[in-house]
């Protein structure tokens, strides 16, 4: 086996090493639909992190996966709990308005700095996350690839124009935040 297979086959294996981490973590702390939404999280972010640092795009199919497995995880707890499914909705809803706003006005007011599919991808995400998971995820991400950025810069690695992708520090940031929770 090559080189490049065994570290692809290597760095696939830390999903579900996250995934039970994170069960072992909180499964006792909240709810089994919050855990699923996380693990949902933890798999489509992954993806759209390899996807930004390999091809640096978000594709469109990633988003609309994510988004159709949160309305598959939330039809049963419509029917099952359906007082607790409305305020979840509720705040799956205004993380997906802040998360998405917040990185569209950016996206508008930086000239496009900011790529479209992270603006979608932050939306996403913020149905899992809600309001007050969206929130410190950002924060979190972005801080720390502004700090990446200004490191990079400052040992002459990249240039002041060149970009870095985005998705892996919103990750490294949904990750955080998933595990403080």
């Amino acid at each position: 086996m090559t080189k490049i297979k065994k570290h692809r086959i290597l760095s696939y294996f830390g999903i579900p090493v996250i995934c039970v981490a994170l069960l072992l973590v909180q499964v006792k702390r909240i709810d089994p639909y919050l855990i699923l939404r996380f693990e949902m999280l933890i798999i489509s972010g992954y993806a759209a992190a390899v996807s930004d640092i390999k091809d640096k795009r978000i594709s469109n199919g990633l988003v609309l996966a994510m988004m159709a497995a949160w309305s598959l995880i939330m039809i049963p707890k419509l029917f099952l709990d359906t007082g607790t499914a409305f305020a979840l909705l509720t705040d799956s809803a205004l993380g997906f308005a802040v998360g998405g706003g917040m990185f569209l006005l950016v996206y508008l007011l930086s000239r496009r700095g900011l790529g479209g599919g992270d603006v979608k991808f932050m939306a996403a995400a913020g149905l899992y996350l809600g309001l007050y998971g969206v929130l410190p995820a950002m924060l979190c991400g972005t801080v720390l690839a502004s700090l990446t950025g200004i490191g990079l810069i400052l040992f002459k690695k990249i240039g002041r124009k060149d970009t870095i992708p985005l998705a892996p520090f919103l990750y490294a940031g949904f990750l955080t935040t998933m595990f403080l929770w």
